[in-house]
């Protein structure tokens, strides 16, 4: 544990974004598997509605930093594979 007055300010601070960032991060994931249940379901419409609420999120995520811009385009990116995947088949 840290002993310095800065140190301890700082172990206080990364605890603070830790939760923060997970809050960010399952609200991700919840809305990613909202959109996987709209694919399962064979609903492009619904699907793309979730999608592009996905989206905002996953960006609004990308802009607090708790995760990179590259993984947020690639999530995104899959997601619109596989709903454009429904819409030809």
């Amino acid at each position: 544990m840290a002993t310095h007055k800065s140190a301890l300010k700082r172990a206080k601070q990364d605890e603070v974004k830790r939760i923060r960032n997970k809050s960010y991060k399952s609200r991700v994931k919840k809305a990613i598997k909202e959109v996987r249940a709209a694919i399962a379901d064979n609903s492009p419409d619904q699907a793309e509605k979730k999608l592009s609420d996905a989206t905002s999120l996953i960006q609004k995520t990308v802009s607090k930093g708790a995760i990179h811009k590259r993984q947020a385009s690639r999530r995104i990116s899959r997601l619109a594979r596989q709903i454009n995947g429904l819409r030809t088949s």
